[in-house]
């Protein structure tokens, strides 16, 4: 059975707005230790294996704008799309608190034999979708945990992610600020930038319009959460979209 390191849902479909979904599984190719990191199942559950709920919010959210998706079909402990080639946690040996067996003494070799296989392969397709449209927009979706081990707990829904770039996250923000029923983050609960992240390589690089979301995990575990956040998102990005494309600063 051929291996896929992605998964594009809707590529036809008309709106100009890719979503994207970097950790959208926990799969452990085969080709990559036998299939196995060495971790148990319960660990592979985690987020340290991928960004749980993403995937299902980014799907339903592409049906909502129209927007073709794309989801990584690889767990980022195998290798982390959303890092740069030269970024040392690309192939992460512990996360939070976790030691990464098959990883412990993965080498140069191994590397290059994720990147061939999963890495290169997953952003080659997201810049053949962002190619077929015009200067599309691109909509990065996240999750975050309530509580890493040792700190407080996070007070955020919802963070909005950005770079130097803040022509539609700024808008998004300020959409977002009028309900008051959830907190949402500027650039928290992480910083919004890595050089050779996704949205550094797809987006400001190629100077397009573009945010990424983050959501709080536990909103999103289930299948009617992820149907309900989508429902949420969809109309503040779309009224934001329209106010980023109608700006002077385009």
């Amino acid at each position: 059975m051929t291996y896929y390191p992605f998964v594009t849902t809707g590529e036809n479909r008309g709106a100009n707005v890719i979503v994207i979904c970097d950790h959208a599984a926990n799969t452990v190719p085969a080709e990559i230790a036998d299939g196995d990191l060495g971790l148990p199942a319960a660990d592979m559950d985690r987020h340290i294996a991928y960004d749980i709920g993403a995937a299902g919010v980014s799907n339903h959210l592409g049906m909502l704008l129209d927007a073709p998706v794309i989801c990584s079909n690889f767990s980022r402990l195998v290798i982390d799309p959303n890092r740069g080639a030269d970024d040392p946690t690309l192939l992460m040996r512990l996360y939070d608190g976790t030691l990464i067996p098959a990883n412990r003494h993965a080498d140069a070799t191994d590397l290059e034999q994720r990147m061939a296989l999963c890495h290169r392969p997953y952003h080659s397709e997201l810049a053949r979708l962002v190619a077929k449209k015009h200067r599309p927009v691109l909509i990065s979706v996240h999750s975050f945990t309530p509580q890493l081990r040792g700190r407080p707990p996070r007070p955020w829904q919802i963070g909005i992610l950005s770079n130097d770039d803040r022509r539609l996250s700024d808008p998004l923000l300020a959409e977002l600020a009028q309900d008051t029923r959830f907190t949402t983050g500027d650039n928290v609960p992480y910083t919004g930038y890595l050089q050779g992240d996704t949205m550094d390589q797809h987006a400001l690089q190629n100077g397009l319009l573009h945010t990424l979301i983050e959501l709080r995990q536990d909103l999103i575990a289930s299948v009617q959460g992820q149907q309900d956040w989508a429902e949420h998102l969809a109309p503040h990005l779309e009224s934001a979209i329209s106010k980023a494309t109608t700006s002077k600063d385009i």
